[in-house]
């Protein structure tokens, strides 16, 4: 049989665990042996291994997971009907039995059926659906694909914006014995055509014309597409094998329960049912296969991680919002969500435009996960709403902010608050909280992109702890996170308990390739046989392509990408995010900042004034945001405009630039990590620009790409730029 290498456990000092150039953590620092498994053809293969703290001598019912399992030789897998061998243990989390998705929902319905699920907005009034009536409908859904020719291991794209009929077609693809496959909405035709063609979809639901007129336009080179779904709206032409949700809910009457019941069982939890597609800001976009046990199996981690009681004693509530194309979003909204039997509510479809906080007070959730800008874009807010009170309050919230942040840094010490906490919670935090939605909200992440620790601190002084977590689609998610009694700021957290962690060939600095291991890793990308050997080891290592540091208590801090990292003409490396979060932080009036220097002589960076944004498009305008405006003010700039800033080549807001970038470079470490010049753009980044991806994350190619010409001129003349 073939056999796989254990990952090395951390002991009680990181010192100590020098193999083979890697660093390796893991919550488990026992040393005792244990049994390590892995499931070969429904069979166990065993081999000794470091003894889990949370384990037990409870072993696997071999016959129970024969049948939950198809024949497996490898950890990985790149064709659709593929199946992997399990990353099992005897004991701890990883022994924890395989389960179908629809299993997990089943369980879910039997705890919380009369529980409303889903929750959203139809004119003034809230609708909901309760954990039966959601799970039949995703019956019904399946039913219907099966009426329309689904094949086995064939694709159901799902293009448009998160509602109850996105997620019911998700998981009423995975019981129909298809992949369910999320397709961006800002993709282009020829970007739908990639996914569709790569997944060989049967069908594809569409939320509406603009998105159904995307795959009409290239249905000719999809030979596998059956038919089109649109959710909502009236279809405005009468074509063939496009059905409108109605008459396609319809069909599915036909199909008997027995039929799909067989097809459900059929599946196997070890093969794929969910494809996550990468953004392709590198290459080709790459469809990231995700099987049963790695979605079930993460989705259980994480609740007991977060330590959520009983939906009956209390409901958690949380706001559907980002793209749920996206694995954060879908493992949030859709898996973690039916799980915990919480209740998911669906924002409006400008909700990243501006309409978000409007979702927040009604909904006041008290669970929310946010992405950096996100955050960011919360934190202007306040900002804003602060610099326009009086005198008296800006001292009183000012003096909070001071208490807020020691309360919160003498509780990651287990030390206790001062005194004047309660008066500051009374006084200050509780209005914030009130005012932003976050009232009853005790968990609030941020992930899926770097985020500043002042950004962090900001939230914290009126505390709100906002908690890390790292992962990426090809982790399903997660791997690790900060938790409530084990947080530190800047850092990712520790791994999830059944999470394996190592840096590979770490540097003097001993920053390494983050490298995961466990259920949680994916089992490879579709048709990309040679991508999936790249990014898996032959021990079954996820290389995630990430810089990162452990420190002596096992929190990991990111330090950049290996694919990012600019090495200059003199052959120095330099992670450009570090760089990027200190200019932020010192001119609180730059939106993006990128740095430039990538086989060239010297840094530069591009710069992105804050701007007000079109609620309508989500682009950005040349009128400068309220909190800029009055920032210039107090420096004695009299713009107001991008294009003021610009045209007059503003003196004061160039000498403010110089200024703050030199107090950046006295911090730089070498002349190499210095930044000799900068450039204003016009027009700040975005979804619509290109230069954001869906969840704003910074498409650095594209940004390149389209500034070449501007980049180009600040390396022909070789002279600083000026602050005059």
């Amino acid at each position: 049989m073939p056999a796989f290498v254990q990952p090395v456990m951390m002991s009680e000092t990181r010192e100590s665990n020098q193999v083979d150039s890697n660093i390796s953590v893991s919550f488990e620092k026992n040393t005792q042996e244990k049994a390590k498994s892995v499931l070969i053809n429904g069979m166990l293969d065993t081999e000794e291994s470091p003894q889990s703290e949370t384990g037990n001598d409870d072993s696997l019912d071999k016959s129970t997971e024969a049948t939950k399992l198809a024949p497996a030789d490898h950890l990985w897998a790149t064709i659709a009907e593929g199946a992997v061998q399990l990353r099992m243990e005897r004991n701890g989390p990883n022994s924890e039995p395989p389960e179908l998705v629809h299993e997990m929902l089943l369980k879910s319905v039997q705890l919380y059926g009369d529980l409303p699920a889903l929750k959203w907005k139809e004119g003034n009034d809230w609708t909901s659906l309760t954990f039966t009536d959601y799970y039949q409908l995703a019956r019904s859904v399946a039913k219907s694909f099966l009426k329309l020719g689904l094949e086995r291991f064939h694709g159901v794209g799902i293009l448009g914006f998160n509602s109850p009929r996105w997620f019911v077609s998700d998981i009423g693809a995975i019981m129909a014995g298809g992949f369910a496959v999320g397709i961006y909405t800002t993709n282009s035709p020829e970007a739908c055509q990639y996914v569709a063609e790569n997944c060989k979809a049967n069908i594809i639901v569409v939320e509406n014309d603009k998105q159904l007129q995307k795959i009409i336009q290239v249905w000719p080179q999809l030979p596998h597409l059956k038919a089109i779904v649109q959710y909502s709206g009236e279809l405005k032409d009468n074509v063939e094998n496009v059905y409108l949700w109605s008459d396609f809910i319809e069909m599915g009457k036909d199909v008997d329960d027995s039929r799909l019941d067989k097809v459900m069982a059929s599946q196997k939890a070890n093969q794929c049912c969910t494809l996550i597609y990468t953004s392709g800001t590198t290459g080709e976009p790459k469809g990231v296969m995700l099987s049963h046990d790695n979605i079930t199996w993460t989705a259980r981690r994480l609740m007991q991680v977060l330590k959520i009681g009983s939906a009956h004693e209390m409901q958690q509530q949380s706001i559907s919002y980002l793209p749920l194309s996206h694995i954060a979003a879908q493992m949030c909204d859709i898996w973690l969500c039916a799980m915990l039997g919480a209740t998911t509510n669906f924002a409006s479809p400008d909700a990243l435009k501006g309409t978000l906080v409007n979702t927040m007070k009604e909904v006041r959730p008290t669970v929310f996960f946010g992405v950096p800008r996100v955050w960011e874009k919360i934190m202007e807010k306040i900002k804003v709403a602060n610099a326009s009170s009086g005198f008296l309050k800006r001292s009183l919230v000012s003096w909070g902010q001071k208490v807020g942040l020691e309360a919160n840094i003498a509780a990651m010490k287990g030390e206790s608050p001062p005194w004047s906490y309660g008066l500051a919670h009374s006084l200050i935090f509780k209005n914030i909280r009130q005012a932003l939605g976050l009232d009853r909200c005790n968990i609030c992440y941020v992930g899926a992109a770097p985020i500043a620790p002042e950004t962090l601190e900001y939230f914290l002084s009126f505390d709100i702890p906002i908690y890390e977590l790292y992962g990426m689609s090809e982790s399903t998610g997660p791997q690790n996170m900060n938790v409530k009694d084990s947080h530190r700021i800047g850092s990712c957290g520790r791994p999830i308990p059944g999470f394996s962690l190592k840096l590979s060939n770490p540097d003097e600095e001993q920053n390494g390739e983050v490298c995961f291991w466990g259920r949680h890793v994916f089992m490879g990308y579709l048709s990309m046989e040679e991508n999936t050997r790249n990014t898996l080891d032959e021990e079954g290592w996820l290389h995630s392509g990430d810089l990162g540091n452990i420190d002596d208590d096992g929190f990991l801090t990111i330090t950049g990408r290996i694919k990012e990292l600019i090495i200059t003409a003199g052959g120095e490396n330099i992670p450009p995010l570090l760089i990027e979060h200190s200019v932020k932080t010192e001119l609180p009036f730059i939106s993006n900042a990128m740095l430039i220097g990538d086989k060239r002589k010297f840094l530069s960076i591009l710069l992105t004034l804050k701007c007000q944004v079109n609620e309508s498009t989500g682009e950005p305008q040349d009128e400068l945001s309220d909190d800029v405006v009055a920032f210039f003010r107090k420096i004695g700039s009299n713009s107001t405009r991008v294009s003021e800033v610009l045209s007059s080549s503003d003196p004061v807001v160039n000498c403010a630039i110089a200024e703050g970038i030199e107090r950046v470079n006295q911090k730089a470490t070498s002349n190499a990590q210095r930044v000799q010049k900068w450039d204003v753009l016009p027009q700040d980044f975005s979804i619509v620009g290109g230069e954001l991806g869906p969840t704003l994350k910074l498409k650095r190619p594209a940004v390149l790409k389209k500034n070449c010409d501007r980049i180009n001129n600040l390396y022909c003349d070789l002279t600083p730029t000026s602050s005059s």
